[in-house]
Formats: structure tokens, sequence, C-alpha cells
């Protein structure tokens, strides 16, 4: 789950077991009726996200290397099934449905092109694990926790200028720190566990899941880092077919 810039409040257990809404409660247009298109026209939010979206399907290279990985891995994402402009609570600025297989954008609290790409890229990695793993997303929280460490790893949510944006400064193994009090903070936004629990998750699964890079095959830290990722992803075929 990608989030915003507000902390989300860690849903602690308290004495007897709660039950776990999965995270829903923070995408509410999920349960309503979609709305016709001339209505959902005349939300500016609506066409804004759209808009946007388009832009980061078209421009964006980490978007298109997931895209082209999930299409390889018989996994075609189409843009107007599997995404989808909501409005969310806010704390989140999008999630991954993996009952509908479908990306959640939360059109009121993403306001920047940059945002919705990170966002974008974000999810897709959610969908990617969705794709090519058994990812028991409700029962076992260890798997969230593989694919938010992924996520956070992959998606350039950890870059230093969004670090310095959050203003988060550290130097030998800042990357690290960030991509596992973000995963952390994700598992407690959708999952109602307490932060013991998070965190012995994230740790049992770090360095595993941290060393999993793929379809990058590195940690894109910036764009051009990405591009390359991509021009690579799409030669590797005729790398394999010339051994």
């Amino acid at each position: 789950m990608e989030q915003g810039e507000a902390a989300p409040p860690a849903a602690e257990e308290k004495g007897g077991e709660e039950e776990d809404d999965f995270g829903y409660r923070l995408f509410p247009d999920r349960n309503k009726k979609p709305q016709s298109f001339l209505v959902r026209s005349l939300f500016t939010f609506h066409n804004r996200c759209q808009l946007m979206l388009r832009m980061t399907l078209d421009t964006n290279p980490y978007a298109q290397l997931l895209l082209e990985a999930m299409k390889q891995s018989g996994c075609t994402v189409f843009n107007d099934r599997h995404f989808s402009c909501e409005n969310c609570d806010g704390c989140v600025s999008g999630g991954f449905d993996s009952a509908t297989s479908q990306i959640v954008l939360c059109q009121n609290n993403i306001r920047q092109q940059s945002h919705m790409n990170r966002v974008v890229t974000h999810e897709l990695i959610h969908a990617f694990d969705h794709c090519r793993a058994h990812v028991d997303w409700f029962k076992n929280v260890k798997h969230l926790a593989c694919s938010e460490i992924r996520a956070a790893n992959l998606s350039g949510d950890c870059t230093l200028m969004n670090e310095i944006a959050r203003f988060k400064f550290g130097l030998k193994g800042h990357h690290q720190t960030c991509v596992r009090d973000r995963a952390i903070r994700s598992i407690l936004a959708v999952r109602k566990v307490s932060k013991e629990t998070a965190e012995k998750a994230v740790d049992e699964v770090f360095d595993a899941c941290f060393n999993d890079l793929e379809p990058f095959g590195r940690i894109p830290h910036s764009k051009k880092d990405a591009r390359r990722a991509y021009k690579d992803f799409q030669n590797r075929d005729r790398y394999n077919a010339n051994l």
C-alpha cells in the first residue's frame, strides 16, 4: 500500500481479537456502486487522476517495465479494468485490491504527477508479486511484509530527495532503514496487528525480500536507472537466445 505523508493510525491489538477489515476502511468507494460516466466527468479530481495515470503509463520507465514484465508473466494490465480512481481516507495514496486484481488510486490525495508515478509503481509491484507468486495477502503477514519491502525498495519511495522532503536524513544504510520503516507503516495501515508483530514479520523476511530485485534487476534510484533497467529487461530474451 502506498501511504500519504501523514502517519496512519497504528491498529494495536487490544485484549480480545478484533475483526480485521484488511484495510478496506481506507478505501470507502470500494463498497459503493460505480458512478455513471457523466457523474464522474463532473468531478475534477477524477478527471485529473485519469490524465495523470495515462501520463504515467505512457512515459514512466518504472511503470513501463512493470507492465511489460506482467505481460510476459501472463498478467496483461488494462487501464480501464485494473486501475480505479477513487476517494480514500486521508492517510493513503493508493492500494492493491487482490480480490479484484485492481489498483486503487486515491484521486483526492494524489495532486502531482511525480506522486502519481510513485504510487502507480508501488502498487504495480504488488500486482506483479500477485501475478508471479501465490501471495496470501490476508492470512500470512510475512507475505504482505515481503511485498511491502519490495515495493518500498524498488518504487522510488526511498530516494534521497523523497527522504529529504520527509525531513529524514541518514548516511550509511539509510536506504535500508527507510525501506524497513515504510514497510512496517504500510502493514500497520492495512492490518490490525501490533507494531511488534509488524516489525517481527518485516525483520524475518527483510534480507531475502530486499535482495529480490525482479523485474528490475537493480534498485532503480532514479528514472535514469529505471530506463537502463527497462532496456536490460527488454534485451533479456535476446541475450538468452544467443547463449
